[in-house]
């Protein structure tokens, strides 16, 4: 087995990087609730690390990515090497260890399943979440990994997705919608404010998430060369510009450049440049960028005029921008990189490829969408996948995990408060001269 050091560091980085994006999804979405859920959203996102990995282990790698002949594996990946069997001895593409390329999509499946838990903040009991990442992963995720990137019928088609706008974005928002549908609207939906509580903790979380997408997307490479290097800058571009045209939307609509909107914008900006980053020029990621931070701008309203309580606008960020920029590919593809691959309609002239990128959104879109509502239906008549009311209005974090997200001790106006005692008077304060 021939191992290329250089590559083989450079996806052992990425891999970390890739994973600290779920913790990062975390703060993103614990900022996003209200004070009283920060912890269960929070505590969705790690549960996910947990729950796939294991799945991954068990079986889900032989389905994602085995490649076994035969009619059954243009749809879902064969069991002859189950689990991580015989991974350890083999090395991909004769650059690094296959055991590390495993361990790196395994990341990409545990923050799609993650991604999920946005759209049903403060309502979901948790236990039928930790069922639902295992199923779902087992029949949404692991078949739909293999038809893009593991041999499937779409890679045979030449559908083309470079780091997840298909896989990840497109799958977790379509389910997103789905699940918000089958939970239903929160206590209180349109009628009560429903903020963020902490948009520190979202810009934490942003921050993290920018700073680990960098593996998701140069990483996907799967080598240190100079398309890594394209994919790192063109996720950079696409980023920065999106947030700013997001900024530019809320202040023209809205008066006002807010914190949420920064944030969601890089997001949105992340999310749509995914799935082209290593397929198209500087210029088409700037492009890309702006379309999607413009665009999700507005897409986040489509909860209220649907009437659907997407609770952390999975939809009008994953779900769009995944469209945005896997569609986009269709158009402005270049792979200047890459030869032997279709290019983008104004560059070719062909709507051949141009088709191909609406045909996986549309594909993936619904197969994740149906199976996801049937998976959601069976746990909420099985096991009960919502919370009571009562529940819900006193606060999941209480009535789930027996935990507060924050514990600051008892203020009064007349003294400071002590988290080790009774506030102390101010005028019982003495002060040597």
């Amino acid at each position: 087995m021939k191992i290329d050091s250089g590559s083989t560091a450079w996806m052992l980085v990425s891999t970390a990087l890739v994973l600290l994006m779920t913790p990062g999804l975390a703060f993103f979405y614990g900022g996003m609730t209200r004070a009283k859920s920060v912890l269960n959203m929070m505590m969705m996102s790690f549960v996910a690390i947990i729950t796939v990995t294991i799945a991954w282990v068990a079986y889900g790698y032989s389905l994602a990515f085995d490649a076994s002949d035969g009619f059954l594996n243009k749809f879902v990946g064969g069991l002859d090497n189950i689990g991580l069997m015989g991974v350890n001895e083999a090395a991909y593409n004769d650059t690094f260890p296959m055991m590390v390329f495993s361990a790196f999509q395994l990341t990409f499946a545990i923050i799609t399943v993650a991604l999920i838990s946005g759209a049903i903040a403060d309502r979901a009991k948790f236990g039928a979440w930790v069922v639902f990442t295992v199923v779902w992963a087992t029949l949404v995720y692991f078949p739909v990994a293999h038809w893009v990137w593991g041999g499937g019928w779409l890679t045979e088609l030449g559908i083309e997705d470079f780091a997840g706008g298909t896989v990840v974005h497109i799958n977790a928002g379509a389910a997103a919608l789905a699940l918000a549908l089958v939970l239903g609207k929160r206590s209180g939906w349109r009628k009560e404010p429903m903020r963020p509580h902490n948009l520190t903790l979202v810009l934490l979380g942003t921050g993290l998430l920018w700073f680990g997408w960098f593996g998701f997307n140069a990483g996907s490479e799967l080598a240190a060369d100079a398309t890594a290097g394209l994919a790192f800058m063109n996720t950079q571009v696409a980023t920065a510009i999106a947030a700013g045209a997001w900024l530019v939307v809320e202040k023209l609509r809205d008066g006002h450049a807010t914190t949420l909107g920064v944030a969601s914008g890089a997001v949105a900006g992340l999310v749509a440049i995914t799935p082209a980053c290593g397929f198209v020029d500087v210029w088409a990621a700037a492009l890309i960028g702006l379309l999607a931070g413009a665009i999700c701008a507005y897409a986040v309203g489509f909860k209220y005029k649907f009437g659907f309580d997407d609770s952390l606008d999975v939809v009008g960020v994953h779900l769009v921008g995944g469209v945005i920029g896997a569609v986009a590919l269709g158009f402005v593809a270049n792979y200047p990189f890459l030869d032997g691959q279709e290019k983008g309609l104004i560059y070719t002239g062909s709507f051949r490829q141009l088709g191909l990128q609406v045909l996986g959104p549309v594909v993936v879109g619904l197969y994740s969408f149906i199976l996801t509502y049937v998976i959601g239906k069976v746990i909420d008549k099985t096991m009960g996948f919502r919370i009571t009311q009562e529940d819900e209005v006193t606060g999941i974090d209480i009535t789930t995990h027996a935990e507060t997200g924050y514990d600051l001790g008892t203020i009064h106006s007349s003294g400071v408060s002590s988290l080790n005692g009774p506030a102390v008077p101010a005028e019982a304060k003495k002060v040597d001269a």
